[in-house]
């Protein structure tokens, strides 16, 4: 007989997502932040000194893995022009009512021809139970794991969070000294974010924000 095809599921690392927790099938856990960005380029010489050595000192005090992920969306630039619209119907001033039609114009047309792009990026924070043995150490997030798990009682999972957490929360302020700030992804922007990180075709959508940082 010929053997069963793979489920879809079989290529998905996650188990369960559990308040902001991401639970692998090998038992993982793991916390996802949204990290803001900043203009490099546009500091000084000597500014950019103190953020790569904050950053390297930042680097040097952590004693668990990190993961970087950055995510490329096309921007859905539509609430953009309807919000133009609007305000070119609100508009006393014929010139400023012709300016805004001209400029909505533009950017349909831009828009037609290029494809605009927003960036996201995230830093995974993995914590794996002291009593679950994950083979080949600490497993990529986006890796499917080899073996199946139970998932642990409201106390051991409460314990394992609060762990977590606490790598979280050192990770936040050490970005936080070098000008980064940082949210925590909750189970619903988690959701959607493995949505979009497993259905690559789409790339439109809502995703959580944060301000970045420009100056």
């Amino acid at each position: 007989m010929p053997k069963s095809q793979a489920s879809t599921q079989d290529f998905v690392s996650v188990r369960d997502i559990k308040e902001n927790v991401v639970i692998n099938k090998n038992g993982q856990m793991t916390m996802v932040l949204l990290a803001s960005s900043i203009n490099f380029a546009l500091k000084s010489l000597d500014e950019q000194k103190a953020i790569l050595q904050q950053f390297q000192q930042f680097l040097n005090t952590l004693d668990f893995t990190l993961q970087i992920f950055i995510q490329s969306r096309r921007l859905n630039i539509e609430p953009y022009l309807a919000t133009l619209s609007n305000l070119e119907e609100k508009q006393d001033n014929d010139l400023m009512r012709v300016q805004l039609r001209e400029y909505v114009e533009f950017i349909q047309t831009f828009t037609q021809d290029v494809d605009v792009m927003s960036k996201n990026f995230f830093v995974v924070i993995p914590y794996s139970p002291s009593k679950i043995n994950i083979a080949k150490g600490i497993t990529n997030l986006f890796t499917p794991g080899s073996s199946r798990m139970i998932l642990p009682d409201e106390t051991r999972f409460e314990e394992h969070r609060i762990q977590l957490e606490q790598r979280a929360g050192m990770v936040s302020e050490g970005l936080a000294r070098v000008g980064v700030r940082t949210i925590t992804l909750q189970k619903d922007d988690l959701v959607e974010f493995f949505y979009h990180l497993y259905n690559p075709g789409d790339l439109t959508g809502s995703s959580p924000q944060i301000d970045n940082e420009y100056n």
